[in-house]
């Protein structure tokens, strides 16, 4: 037999040992994600807890903001209005200014 030259037996053990690597690799991989996934998940659950048990019920919480945020539109309009009416009555001042 040629020194470059498998036996068909040897070249399907190199076969597999090349794909049982690839299998550990993965496995190895796949471990990791489990892992991280395994964290993210219990952190996901107490935050869920947390707004079960806590004092604030979620419906409510949405209630709120939706509350505050129509609360926030009412104010920028009226914030707008008053910067209207001051820079009307700069303008006066500044006309009387000009006639004094």
């Amino acid at each position: 037999m040629d020194a470059g030259t498998e036996s068909p037996e040897r070249e399907a053990l190199t076969r597999l040992e090349s794909a049982v690597g690839r299998i550990l690799t993965e496995l190895s991989r796949v471990r990791e994600e489990l892992a991280r996934e395994r964290v993210r998940l219990a952190a996901t659950e107490e935050a869920l807890h947390v707004f079960r048990h806590g004092d604030e019920d979620p419906v409510a919480l949405r209630g709120r903001v939706q509350s505050l945020e129509r609360e926030n539109e009412d104010l920028k309009e009226r914030v707008a209005k008053g910067r209207e009416v001051v820079q009307r009555l700069l303008a006066r001042v500044r006309f009387l200014e000009e006639q004094g």
